[in-house]
């Protein structure tokens, strides 16, 4: 576990400007230092396979924090996270947030990464009721766990049927092979939504084929899907399968026209790292993407090369603006209790590098019409033309 308080960054202007109207903001850091920290929590997967999301969250979180408590913090104090790593294990994240709520004595929760892991954390936070918001759970049901439990990422239902929409109507796509990950809930549930989006837009399902999480070989599922000549191939996986998916795909001689269409869990640059030029082509939809024009994007991928380097990803985004309308809450809530902070929560709305976020009365969010439908190019994602 670790335990991060960061004193560093850019100033948050519209966080700043947004408690500066609520008469508390106006506190130099140097005075919010003297005070008691606000205490939130996060899990992520922060090592194993699926380490990709959660490093790439916790450098959202992190740039996000070093800007708010620069801007002065929240409540006069600045805001610290306890960070417990996962690993994905179901198990973990169950553990990780009872010592958060218990021994750490947190306000609010950030994550799991994994809507898996969402299903068995997100009752016991509920059941202690602290709110916990998950930036990058996007499978069905998740926010039904209960009243305290919110998540930023635009569910798998309201992404992939405009990605199959743009597949069809731009390149053409009518009849497709189906894999996915049969041992994953959020892998299963994307498939759920890739299978009723395709029969709403009337394309032909060819074959559907399953693989575990775990599997490296798909050669058998491919060599089934080859001979039936798709357009395109459907796929429900997390980064490490789907790149191999990928990589057969190119090693069996699949034609460049027969692409990759995939949900929420292929959305990583990671993905071109791993499967190279393999990728090229793979279709996924997104709220946001790194070439954006605004304003507030463009400010956030300057800080977020200089802070790292290397450019952000969707995970990186909305965990960014997740904690400036944590932070937002906090403030409007006018103290770091758990019940203030979920009611506060419910009624916020913040404009930051996804656009317009506000929640829905099921707590998902509101704002459904930014969805782009990216291609990857050369390791990069961009708007399909």
């Amino acid at each position: 576990m670790k335990f991060v308080q960061l004193k560093r960054g850019l100033r948050a202007g519209a966080l700043a400007a947004s408690v500066l109207a609520t008469g508390m903001a106006g506190a130099p850091y140097a005075m919010a230092q003297a005070k008691t920290s606000v205490q939130l929590g996060a899990i992520e997967v922060l090592s194993g396979p699926n380490a990709k999301y959660g490093v790439s969250i916790k450098s959202g979180f992190d740039l996000a924090l070093s800007e708010i408590n620069a801007a002065g913090g929240v409540l006069g104090a600045p805001l610290a996270i306890h960070y417990e790593d996962s690993a994905g294990n179901k198990d973990q994240a169950v553990n990780a947030v009872r010592k958060l709520i218990g021994a750490d004595k947190v306000s609010l929760i950030l994550g799991p990464t994994l809507s898996g892991e969402m299903f068995a954390a997100g009752p016991v936070a509920n059941a202690q009721k602290i709110p916990i918001v998950g930036t990058s759970t996007t499978a069905n049901g998740i926010t039904a766990l209960g009243n305290y439990v919110f998540r930023t990422s635009l569910p798998e239902s309201d992404v992939v049927p405009v990605t199959l929409k743009a597949a069809r109507d731009k390149l053409g796509v009518k009849k497709v092979a189906v894999m996915y990950g049969n041992d994953d809930a959020f892998t299963k549930s994307g498939y759920d939504v890739m299978k009723a989006a395709l029969t709403k837009l009337g394309i032909e399902t060819l074959t559907t084929e399953t693989f575990g999480g775990k599997d490296t070989d798909f050669s058998a599922q491919l060599t089934k899907i080859k001979a039936m000549n798709p357009d395109a191939i459907v796929v429900s996986a997390l980064v490490q399968a789907g790149a191999g998916i990928m990589l057969e795909k190119k090693a069996l001689g699949f034609s460049d026209k027969v692409r990759i269409i995939g949900g929420n869990g292929l959305n990583s640059p990671k993905i071109g790292e791993i499967a190279g030029a393999a990728a090229n082509g793979t279709l996924v939809g997104s709220p946001w993407f790194v070439g954006k024009q605004d304003a507030a994007n463009v400010k956030f991928v300057g800080a977020y090369k200089a802070k790292y380097n290397a450019e952000p990803d969707q995970f990186a985004a909305q965990a960014y603006d997740t904690l400036f309308i944590v932070a937002k809450a906090i403030t409007a809530a006018g103290a770091a209790d758990p019940q203030k902070i979920r009611d506060a929560l419910v009624n916020v709305k913040y404009s930051g590098v996804l656009g317009p976020s506000a929640f829905t009365a099921d707590r998902n969010p509101a704002d459904t019409s930014g969805v782009v439908v990216l291609e990857m190019e050369d390791g990069k994602f961009a708007p399909l033309k």
